[in-house]
């Protein structure tokens, strides 16, 4: 990259806000599922000035959120491998498409693997379930405070997770231990990520900490954040992006534990952040609120962005590209409370371009980062810019 030119990239992903089923949607339980549409609804409408004027509106039907009449970059992406999770959403949008789904345990751990999580930490487990993560510490926490045994479960995704209170495992103990964990889940077991779930309070009032953290697989296979490494362009990562990549590639972890800190770390590298990408995770309508069908939580999430988002426009330069977009769904009127496997919305912002629409795989969003930063494109890896990044003929 030329030292004369230092461009910026940002890539915001808003965890679980899909735009309408896939073709394949019936084949995961998620027949209709349409997340920002239906959180409109329920909600009686959305006000997002912001992303209604770059062109969310024109992407699907959402009540509240008309279609802008000039709109940047704007349209639905679709996912080319298997899955409906964290991870392999954001590696998808980096251009790495796991082969095969993840190993998902809907009736619980097998003894075995059960009993190779207390060959390799000492610990005794309860629970052993799909559970939600708010309502497993509300029926189990007592147990585990009286006996010890830390709370094991799992979700409809690739998943393992464990739960701890503050005073039976310390955080950094919890974290050690699942990053022990990370090492015993492998080969057909390998799930996507291994969570710690850290928790306080007493019975009846449980709660859990800003102190998870996930262990995720490497991606299987070289990713845009490889290549952007290659050509030593800076990766940040906000929120829990760094987790998601396991690391590779990646030059700085931000805090992003919550929408507020992420939004905070997002905005300072926009004021100061010279050239590079930067990588966000906005937790909150997936963490918090998408899980627990939460609607009037997730139109407050929303409008929090979108208030960001106006603030994020006026840091932009001549030379930055600003994309929106997602990992999955997490609809509200699903018969389920896990994500669900959905369209994403694509809206980017840069000087200069047109407003068209394009739909496509989440893998040209990495593509055109490349792009953008580097002026070069990585025909080995799936994905292909939707944008002309200029850089020959501005450089």
């Amino acid at each position: 990259m030329s030292p004369e030119r230092r461009r910026r990239a940002a890539v915001i992903v808003l965890d679980a806000c899909g735009v309408g089923e896939l073709p394949d949607s019936a084949e995961y339980g998620d027949a209709g599922a349409d997340t920002l549409t239906h959180v409109a609804q329920d909600a009686g409408g959305l006000t997002l000035p912001n992303l209604g004027e770059l062109g969310l509106g024109n992407i699907t039907t959402i009540l509240g959120v008309p279609a802008a009449g000039a709109p940047v970059v704007h349209g639905r992406l679709h996912p080319l491998g298997p899955g409906k999770d964290s991870t392999t959403g954001h590696w998808e949008l980096m251009g790495t498409i796991t082969p095969a789904p993840l190993p998902t345990y809907p009736d619980g751990f097998p003894d075995a693997v059960v009993e190779r999580l207390r060959a390799a930490t000492g610990r005794e487990f309860c629970c052993n379930k799909p559970y939600s993560g708010t309502e497993v510490i509300d029926d189990f926490g007592e147990h585990h405070l009286k006996t010890g045994e830390l709370i094991l479960y799992t979700s409809a995704d690739s998943v393992l997770q464990v739960a701890a209170h503050d005073d039976v495992l310390a955080e950094p103990e919890l974290h050690a231990l699942c990053a022990t964990l990370r090492g015993v889940m492998t080969g057909p077991d390998a799930v996507g990520r291994v969570i710690a779930r850290p928790f306080t309070g007493r019975p009846g009032s449980f709660e859990r900490t800003t102190g998870r953290k996930d262990y995720s697989l490497d991606p299987p296979s070289r990713t845009y954040l490889d290549e952007l490494a290659d050509d030593g362009v800076p990766v940040h990562a906000v929120g829990k992006v760094h987790d998601l990549f396991a690391g590779q590639s990646i030059d700085a972890a931000h805090p992003g534990k919550t929408n507020a800190q992420s939004i905070a770390s997002t905005t300072a590298l926009l004021k100061d952040l010279d050239g590079g990408l930067i990588f966000a995770n906005l937790v909150e309508t997936d963490q918090l609120y998408g899980h627990r069908h939460d609607v009037d939580g997730f139109a407050r999430a929303l409008k929090e962005i979108d208030d960001a988002v106006g603030l994020w426009r006026g840091l932009l330069g001549p030379d930055d590209l600003l994309i929106l977009t997602a990992d999955h769904g997490v609809d509200p009127r699903s018969s389920h409370t896990d994500h669900t496997r959905e369209h994403v919305p694509l809206l980017a912002i840069t000087a200069g371009s047109d407003g068209h629409r394009h739909d496509g795989p989440m893998s040209d969003v990495g593509a055109t980062v490349l792009d953008w930063l580097t002026g070069r494109e990585a025909p080995e890896l799936p994905g292909a810019p939707f944008l002309a990044s200029g850089f020959t003929a501005a450089g």
